[in-house]
Parts: structure tokens; sequence; C-alpha cells
């Protein structure tokens, strides 16, 4: 069965015929270069060698071409990647931002409740208990607590990190024991979530 074509197709072809027309034209063999370069004093013994250059010349620019499109690719792969990490850890302090105090208080070993004042006898080992809110699920949090003893000075820092957060009322608490020897007066004890103070407990050692 002959093929039919359209108007539209056959001015297609015309003009695609046409325009390899003009290139085949615009084309020169090698015998037509050699007389030019003759015609221009130029030893035509040096077009092979010219062409190959020339060749060579293409194929970088080419590649160089397809090296610019590389690395713009992975450059705009790095950008979104140090992005997307921005956006996490930003989502993440502003996790931690949220978390603060509902309640904390000094007890020994056991709780009955918030102690006001300390015997040094027995060198008890006291506990501060801290009751967290909008603790973030699924993270563990990292606290610590500054023990400061009347003359200002930290006696005891304890550094730990909470188990994974299964609940945004989290209970927890750091201790130290106080010694016979403690120095009297008012002591306090400071706790912090990743360097940022969320409580402070003042009690008295007698």
């Amino acid at each position: 069965m002959t093929e039919r074509l359209t108007q539209e197709q056959l001015s297609q072809i015309i003009s695609e015929v046409q325009g390899l027309q003009v290139r085949r034209d615009a084309e020169l063999d090698l015998q037509q270069v050699r007389e030019i370069l003759q015609e221009l004093n130029l030893p035509p013994e040096f077009l092979d060698e010219a062409l190959i250059e020339l060749r060579r010349r293409q194929a970088l620019k080419v590649q160089q071409r397809r090296n610019r499109f590389i690395a713009f690719v992975v450059v705009a792969a790095a950008v979104v990647a140090i992005a997307s990490i921005v956006d996490f850890v930003q989502q993440q302090n502003s996790l931690i931002s949220r978390v603060s105090t509902q309640q904390d208080r000094i007890t020994l070993v056991e709780d009955s409740g918030n102690l006001n004042s300390i015997s040094r006898q027995n060198s008890p080992e006291v506990f501060y208990r801290v009751t967290l809110k909008d603790a973030p699920l699924g993270k563990k949090l990292s606290l610590s607590c500054n023990w400061i003893d009347p003359t200002g000075q930290i006696i005891k820092q304890n550094r730990y990190q909470t188990r994974e957060i299964n609940t945004s009322i989290w209970d927890t608490y750091c201790r130290y024991t106080i010694g016979a020897t403690a120095p009297v007066g008012n002591w306090q004890v400071e706790m912090f979530l990743e360097g940022r103070q969320i409580s402070v407990q003042r009690f008295e050692v007698k």
C-alpha cells in the first residue's frame, strides 16, 4: 500500500530537505580544503593533523559541557541535602526548646515530697527529681546537673542521657551524696537540657 502524506507533512519534508541542502552546500570536501590552504600559502600536508586537533578540541568541549552539567547536578544535590539537614536540625532544636519543667523537688532515696533542709549526718544520698513536660517522643535527652555549695562552688556535676522518651511527661533525676563534712548552709542544684537551664532548686544543709 502506497504511503500517503498530508500537505503539512509535505511542507515539513520540503523544509527538511532544503535545510540538508544548505548544510551540504556549506560543507567542503578534503580536496577543496587543500586547494584553499594552497591559495593561502599554507602547507596542505598538515591538514590531517589539523583535523585530528580540531576533533580533539570538539570532543574536549563536549566533555567540558558534560562535566559542567555533572558538577551542577552534584552541587544541586549537595544543596538539597544540606537544606534537608538544616531543616532536620532546626526541627530537632525546636522540639528540644519546647521541653520545660512541670515540677521539681529535693528528696532522699525514699521520695516523701520536697525537702527544704537536709541533715548531713549519715552522709545521705540526695535526689533532685524533675518532671519534664513536652518531652519529644522517640528521642533521648542529654541532661546534666550542677550541685553548688554555699560558697558558690560547683561540688558535683552529673551528666547522663535518658532512655528513649515514650511519654511527653517524663520523670528524671540526678543525685549526690552529702558528706558528713559538707559545708552547712544554703545549697542549690541546677538541671540543664543540652546546655539550657530548665530548673533550679534550693535547700539547706544542716
